[in-house]
């Protein structure tokens, strides 16, 4: 991964993954410290937001792409107005040793007897 400048920062992405986190971590906190740190753990979380930020955009800067967070959307790779969907996947031809059915149990079709 080589720094390019060009390359475009998802802010709002950003900025809603750090709210998820801040409201988890408001909710953890609230529970588990109640009012003993409230004001300090606040403060913490105002402060990570910067932080989160910085480190995210030199990432982008870098060239990572996180997956989605909805299981619906493909990365930047959509085209704009075309289907965001892939052509189905063809199934290989079947070979003697992937092939199930008949050919792997084959039926005997002498009925001898042995005594």
């Amino acid at each position: 991964m080589v720094w390019d400048s060009s390359r475009p920062v998802p802010w709002r992405r950003l900025f809603k993954e750090w709210a998820i986190y801040a409201a988890v971590m408001a909710v953890v906190f609230g529970l588990i410290l109640r009012s003993a740190t409230a004001l300090g753990s606040a403060i913490g979380l105002l402060l990570s937001l910067p932080m989160y930020l910085a480190f995210g955009a030199v990432l982008a800067k870098l060239g990572y792409q996180r997956p989605r967070l909805a299981r619906g959307q493909r990365a930047s790779s959509a085209t704009p107005g075309g289907s965001t969907t892939s052509p189905p996947r063809h199934r290989p031809a079947p070979t003697r040793r992937t092939s199930t059915g008949a050919s792997q149990h084959p039926r005997r079709t002498t009925k001898t007897r042995r005594r």
